[in-house]
């Protein structure tokens, strides 16, 4: 479930650029990356290190929001300037689809190439802020601290971005343009907008899931978003890509069914067990789980 939970945040990304540009971000998971790393930054700034213990009361909750929105400000810039540098340009020369998608895996490689030269190719230690005591146990599994606080705070963003889409002037303008932009601007949305909403909307939740991970895995790297970022895009998927509770429906089977596969048939094959299950989902069930389109949905 907590491993599921940053995968949906992920997911949720892809889901709405897809849903509204009909564009996979393959840079989304560098999104992920720097705002782990923006994350990490933050807590060196106010002289938090490995070598910390992890605090307590108001100062845990004041140090834990403030990796969370770090992560979130790192993130949503950085799909910014994506929208802004690479694709609109795109858009504005009529580019065909292929070109916008070799521009992310582009996008991507560059940023992992310049954050490896910058920070080095080995792993980076995040300070430790919560302790890995047992909060309870569900039929005999301990359920820690770190997991609770993961899994709750990504439900929290995940039903703030449901409400959002739902019942905002923008998240309405979101759902028309995915539905049909030409009539939406017709009708007044303002297309450009709209777009640099929805990028920021996938940075911010990458860079909430990033700040997350932070806190639960404690350690980043360069590369760290590409194996993430993967999974995420296979959960969006599976639950429907360009749909909002789609992605979250899948992120969360996703970490299910990985874990199911590695305790039935160990470790390794953890990852073989969760893709074969998408292949087989989308053998009977090509547009996912759910499938609804975004502009097609009140999510």
């Amino acid at each position: 479930m907590t491993l599921g939970a940053i995968y949906a945040l992920i997911a949720l990304g892809y889901t709405l650029v897809y849903g509204v540009l009909r564009l996979i971000n393959f840079a989304h998971s560098e999104v992920f990356m720097v705002g782990a790393f923006g994350s990490l930054f933050a807590l060196h700034a106010i002289g938090f290190d490995t070598a910390h213990a992890p605090p307590h009361g108001l100062v845990l909750v004041g140090v834990l929001v403030l990796v969370v929105l770090a992560g979130m400000i790192a993130s949503g810039v950085l799909a910014v300037v994506l929208e802004r540098l690479a694709y609109r340009p795109l858009r504005k020369r009529g580019a065909p689809r292929l070109a916008f998608l070799i521009t992310a895996i582009g996008a991507s490689l560059l940023l992992q190439e310049l954050f490896a030269l910058r920070y080095g190719r080995n792993a980076l230690a995040f300070p430790r802020l919560l302790a890995r005591s047992t909060a309870f146990k569900i039929f005999g599994a301990p359920v820690q601290v770190p997991q609770i606080v993961v899994v709750a705070s990504a439900i929290g963003m995940m039903l703030a971005l449901d409400r959002f889409v739902a019942n905002t002037k923008l998240g309405r303008g979101i759902r028309a343009t995915a539905q049909d932009p030409e009539t939406a601007q017709l009708m007044g949305v303002n297309i450009n907008r709209i777009i640099v909403v929805t990028f920021i909307l996938g940075g911010v939740l990458a860079g909430g899931a990033a700040g997350l991970y932070g806190i639960y895995v404690e350690t980043i790297r360069y590369n760290g978003g590409f194996i993430y970022g993967i999974k995420a895009f296979t959960a969006a998927v599976l639950g429907g890509i360009g749909n909002v509770r789609g992605a979250l429906l899948g992120g969360f089977a996703l970490g299910l069914l990985e874990n199911y596969g590695a305790t039935v048939l160990g470790g390794e094959w953890k990852d073989v067990f969760a893709f074969t299950i998408l292949v087989v989902v989308l053998m009977f069930r090509p547009t996912g789980l759910l499938g609804e389109q975004l502009g097609r949905s009140r999510a």
